[in-house]
């Protein structure tokens, strides 16, 4: 009997499905791979449609951008304290509840992330909040960014994980993924997502995976910390930045080779390894056992991915879960990220900390045959605060094989303070600030020495 039953009941097998429920699998599914997954070339750059989509809002609001992100910053004070004080029955229970009840932590680091935005947009304060390298990036460089990229994300997202995507793909390539990363297949998802799209997508990804009970703990932290690479676009940037585009082929093939070692061999080390194989407690475990019936692997794979399409919330319940996915972005992630990455730019700018700290970095970097050894050990380490220092640093190096090293390195450690880490602080995914700084220096010690020697044996 076919797999596919015009009467959608089971065959003997249970393998059975209407052709409906296969086109509610296939469309939306195709929706979103176009939009995630499908790279293209636009010009001179690689892009996928929802970053050209966000590149275009980007174009279309221009100046306006870093306005709006200070309004944003101030509506989401202005709303946790409305609903500290007044206690408004809308806010008392389910997502709004969970958006505006924080603690004094939260509350004011979205305090000082407003306060930050403000002193920035009109100039006034100290120079070292307001600087065009330290709170200027933040508001004019990466806000719009952040804005752009989410606002389409949340909206669009759902076409990726909602329809049975992720469960297709993450049924067909679940024992190579179990066998050499310790994950589930549609991690896979998470990791092409990054790559071809943002690291920062990636991370959402893992985070509604996880609070949906399709990871466990130690999955969702392995996951957010060892697959959500940079975009393509972004790669294509650093070499651009650092005078390397001449030799982007063996650029991004050094980081893709670095950051596959790494993400074999992080997880199997601590922090991570002491990670529960537990899931988050509202919701447990949502993954279904695969059948002991033997149906074939594609097969297995296509029931699994319409049994997850038929559950996928009707048209009116996607608009109001894409609506209140917006503003738990703008409204409780971006005042984070504006918080922390000024503070991180602040230390790394204004204070010799990251010079200090990387003074070790010297003989490591001498030993491994490193030229201008001195100045680049500061770039190995100023990437904890956020993933474009190590680039501008660079530029100051004569050495082009240092420079491709920093810039290498820069995308292949992947806890970036300013943008993925205040993630991952914002999320329910376990992560504690110290296990992201340790987990940042096993990768810059793993993929150091990968990327030095690929430098020296294969391109210089």
């Amino acid at each position: 009997m076919s797999s596919i039953e015009s009467t959608g009941s089971d065959d003997a097998n249970g393998s059975a499905f209407q052709r409906r429920d296969l086109f509610k699998f296939l469309i939306p599914s195709l929706i979103g791979m176009s939009l995630f997954l499908v790279p293209f070339k636009v010009g001179d750059t690689i892009n996928i449609g929802m970053g050209l989509m966000a590149d275009s809002l980007k174009a279309l609001l221009g100046d306006a951008l870093p306005a709006i992100a200070v309004v944003v910053l101030c509506v989401s004070v202005a709303a946790t304290l409305l609903v500290k004080v007044a206690k408004p029955s809308w806010a008392n229970k389910g997502v709004l509840h969970d958006m505006f009840h924080v603690g004094p932590v939260w509350f004011g680091m979205r305090i000082l992330g407003a306060a930050f935005a403000l002193m920035t947009f009109f100039q006034f304060g100290p120079e070292f909040v307001t600087a065009s390298f330290t709170g200027g990036v933040m508001l004019n460089d990466l806000a719009p960014v952040l804005l752009t990229f989410f606002f389409f994300a949340a909206l669009l997202l759902p076409f990726l994980v909602e329809f049975g995507f992720m469960e297709f793909i993450g049924s067909l390539v679940r024992k190579p993924f179990r066998v050499i990363f310790r994950l589930p297949g549609r991690s896979a998802i998470d990791a092409t997502a990054s790559w071809m799209g943002s690291g920062t997508v990636g991370v959402l990804i893992t985070t509604q995976q996880y609070e949906k009970g399709f990871y466990n703990r130690r999955e969702a932290s392995v996951i957010a910390t060892n697959f959500s690479i940079v975009s393509i676009a972004f790669a294509l940037l650093i070499t651009s930045f650092v005078d390397l585009n001449h030799m982007f082929v063996q650029f991004y093939v050094t980081v893709v080779v670095a950051g596959l070692i790494a993400a074999v061999i992080v997880p199997r080390l601590p922090p991570l390894s002491r990670k529960p194989d537990t899931y988050y407690e509202p919701v447990g475990c949502q993954l279904a056992e695969k059948p002991t019936e033997n149906i074939g692997l594609f097969r297995y794979s296509l029931l699994q991915a319409v049994r997850r399409a038929e559950k996928a919330p009707g048209p009116r319940e996607m608009v109001r879960i894409a609506l209140f996915n917006v503003a738990d972005i703008f409204l409780a992630l971006l005042p984070l990220v504006f918080a922390i990455g000024t503070v991180a730019l602040i230390l790394a700018e204004f204070t010799p900390l990251f010079t200090w700290l990387s003074y070790p970095m010297v003989p490591v970097l001498e030993f491994l045959g490193v030229p201008e050894a001195e100045a680049a050990a500061p770039a190995t380490l100023v990437g904890f605060a956020d993933m474009f220092l190590p680039a501008v640093l660079a530029t100051n190096i004569e050495s082009e094989l240092t420079r491709f090293v920093i810039a290498c390195l820069s995308l292949t450690q992947l806890i970036y303070m300013s943008e993925i880490g205040a993630l991952l602080m914002k999320s329910k995914i376990p992560l504690k600030f110290w296990e992201l700084g340790a987990i940042f220096l096993l990768r810059t010690a793993i993929t150091l020495p990968i990327i030095t020697f690929m430098a020296h044996t294969f391109f210089f």
